[in-house]
């Protein structure tokens, strides 16, 4: 499983483990979790940057309407992991 290192602007860097990703209109989305194995948070992030950037800048999905349509598409690419 790929680990990604995020640092935020105010904190500490975090890791979190990418689960998969997927484009949806024209967006990057990525299904991340804090814990290599077993039961950890899941978070959907948005890739926010532009084309031409070197670094991706990504933020946690909020919108609930967002948030259900991208948890369905990754639910059904990972039939075994509950997101709800």
């Amino acid at each position: 499983m790929e680990k990604i290192i995020f640092t935020p602007e105010d904190g500490e860097p975090v890791e979190f483990y990418i689960l998969e990703q997927t484009r949806i209109g024209g967006i990057d989305y990525i299904l991340v979790t804090d814990a290599q194995d077993g039961d950890g948070e899941a978070l959907i992030l948005k890739d926010m940057s532009d084309p031409e950037d070197a670094e991706a800048l990504y933020e946690i999905v909020e919108d609930e309407a967002e948030l259900d349509a991208v948890a369905a598409v990754f639910g059904n690419m990972l039939e075994d992991v509950d997101l709800s």
